[in-house]
């Protein structure tokens, strides 16, 4: 199934927390529901614009490296839903085959593709909840602009949002023009 809206202009931090609540919600209904692992996709977008053509591109090559993922394991899934929201598109696949195999592999993709730093692959186990790539012995997420965790640069607004924007654009801009 997929929801579709206009692309729009900025969003709102009450509209993004509204959405990751409205996320989660959906996660836990799944994984309540079929007892299995959910791998949610949502993208890295910073900036209050998280819905544009650029960043539906980037999603469609999120859902087809995913879908291919999904395919050349032959792992069963059991749903899969696609929303192209104002905060940014969002992806949920159940999948029932073990959460940290599912992870290893989803971490695997987010670095190996040129443009898996902006996706954002998490799996969630129906018993133990997140799966994080520290439990597999991967590190944290890196900055797109320095060599510093993601999280803490972005938590302490090290860099102008405006120059981590520019480093996502031109990220995505080079993959659609490598031909």
């Amino acid at each position: 199934m997929t929801t579709a809206t206009p692309v729009r202009a900025g969003v709102s931090l009450e509209a993004m927390l509204a959405a990751k609540e409205s996320r989660a919600a959906r996660q836990a209904g799944w994984l309540t529901h079929y007892q299995q692992p959910v791998i949610s996709l949502t993208l890295v977008t910073p900036g209050e614009i998280k819905d544009s053509l650029r960043y539906r591109n980037t999603m469609a090559v999120a859902l087809q490296m995913g879908d291919q993922l999904l395919w050349e394991h032959r792992w069963q899934v059991l749903d899969r839903q696609v929303m192209w929201l104002p905060t940014g598109p969002e992806a949920l696949w159940c999948v029932a085959h073990p959460a940290t195999e599912i992870k290893a592999h989803c971490a695997a993709l987010e670095q190996s593709h040129p443009l898996g730093r902006l996706w954002d692959l998490d799996v969630i186990c129906p018993h133990a909840g997140h799966v994080g790539r520290r439990s597999l012995g991967d590190n944290l997420r890196r900055c797109l602009l320095c060599d510093e965790p993601a999280h803490a640069c972005s938590r302490s607004r090290e860099h102008p949002v405006e120059q981590v924007v520019a480093c996502v654009e031109k990220m995505i801009d080079d993959w659609f023009a490598r031909d």
